[in-house]
């Protein structure tokens, strides 16, 4: 194991509409299919399907969309021996997706919620691990395995969607932070910096990266600026974009890669993934991600 992901897993809804709803309009839709999602499955499939050796953290209901939770992950090879069954009711995501590829979100958490940093335990937190983790846990769970990880040598990223509310110790903590455009505008305002990678670097004083869609993305370390341009393609479902860019850069990083060429990767990655419907179910293979490398 070198990549463990401490997260969500989700059944994914998707519905197919011409529009995305307004406030108070029902849209009829073209079709429902279900796919396996949540923030924290994504990740470690896309990880996984990218050639990363992962293990994966989470809980899941008793009911029918736990096997669609755990379908790609399950598919993907990862370790689910820190999977844990609960009470709850599996975690659950209502996803419109309109004819541009554009998407509106709303998830029930459910058996997320019961997810706990004591399901990691302190042997698999060492030096040769880089743990990942989001933000549809709990928080106080998080910041306790950030702490416990720290302490004991793994490299620490955080994805800090959806922009939940962790202790700044726990941000400076990080060996990086990955934030898209509007979570780098939350977290911003809370700090009072401004919404950039530079910004939010001098103001945490740990590495961050900001994803910014089609306009690529830009990161600020120690070393300096980092920028990153995305590939073009026509989207058809953005949905699980930015998971897809997590995971393949943590496994890149994972293998040494440099984090320009890891932010490449990733680029690339998620750019495949865009052009496919679903969140986990559109995670590209590494042989597709290094094809359209060699194009530029």
């Amino acid at each position: 194991m070198t990549v463990l992901v401490f997260g969500s897993a989700n059944a994914d809804l998707v519905f197919a509409v011409p529009n995305l709803p307004l406030p108070g309009e029902t849209v009829l839709g073209e079709g429902v299919r279900s796919f396996p999602g949540g923030k924290g499955a994504n990740q470690a499939v896309a990880a996984a399907r990218d050639g990363a050796m992962v293990a994966f953290a989470g809980c899941v209901g008793r009911d029918g969309f736990a096997a669609v939770a755990t379908g790609a992950l399950r598919e993907a090879g990862v370790d689910l021996s820190r999977l844990v069954v609960v009470d709850q009711p599996t975690g659950c995501a209502a996803i419109c997706v309109d004819h541009a590829g554009r998407n509106q979100i709303a998830v029930a958490p459910g058996a997320n919620l019961a997810a706990r940093s004591a399901q990691v335990e302190d042997a698999a937190l060492h030096p040769g691990v880089v743990l990942l983790l989001q933000m549809e846990v709990p928080a106080a769970e998080i910041a306790a395995l950030v702490a416990r990880a720290k302490a004991r040598g793994a490299r620490v990223v955080l994805n800090l969607a959806p922009p939940g509310e962790l202790p700044a110790e726990t941000l400076r903590a990080l060996d990086l932070l990955v934030v898209n455009e509007h979570e780098a505008a939350v977290l911003a305002a809370r700090l009072g910096c401004a919404a950039d990678a530079a910004g939010l670097r001098a103001a945490l004083r740990t590495d961050v990266a900001v994803t910014r869609g089609e306009a690529g993305a830009e990161a600020a370390t120690a070393a300096g600026l980092v920028a990153v341009p995305a590939f073009p393609v026509t989207p058809v479902d953005t949905t699980g974009a930015g998971d897809c860019w997590c995971g393949v850069l943590v496994a890149a990083l994972d293998r040494g890669l440099p984090l320009a060429a890891a932010m490449r990767r990733a680029a690339a990655a998620a750019a495949i993934a865009c052009t496919r419907p679903g969140a986990a179910a559109a995670m590209p293979e590494a042989a597709e991600t290094e094809a359209l490398l060699a194009t530029r």
